[in-house]
Order: structure tokens, then sequence, then C-alpha cells
């Protein structure tokens, strides 16, 4: 139980991290569409936050394969009606 909240505090802490960094890019890719004169704090901006972004799915897709297998896991007994 313990490394599934671990996994879903992550995939949270990671989604923030995410977020941010797609203002970021956001902001960057306008200025590129614009065709500034120095790009080049900009292209670094999109290529740094490629990977925090695709980590943060990555560790998502996992977190909610184990909380499915969790879930599916329980025992339900039934109930009377």
């Amino acid at each position: 139980m313990k490394k599934a909240k671990r996994l879903l505090v992550t995939s949270v802490v990671f989604g923030v991290l995410s977020f941010g960094l797609f203002v970021f890019e956001r902001l960057a890719l306008t200025d590129i569409y614009h065709g500034e004169p120095d790009l080049s704090l900009e292209w670094n901006i999109v290529s740094v936050s490629f990977f925090p972004i695709l980590l943060f799915h990555i560790i998502s897709v996992v977190a909610a394969v184990v909380a499915l297998r969790k879930i599916s896991n329980r025992k339900v007994e039934p109930t009377s009606v």
C-alpha cells in the first residue's frame, strides 16, 4: 500500500511540475512561432521540458495500472438487498 501511495504522490508532484512546464513551453513556442530574433532560450525550454512531461505520463500510466490492480484484487463481500 505504501508503494502505491508513494507512486500516486509522485504522479501528483510530476503533474504539477508538468503543468508549470507546459505554461513555459507554450510561451516559448509562441515566441518561436512569431520569429523572435534570438530563439536559443526558447528552444532550450522546449527541449528541457520534454523529459519531465514524458516522465509524468509514464508515472501516471504506471500509477493507474497499479491502482486498477489493487482495486481488482480487493475482495468484495456480497451484500444482501
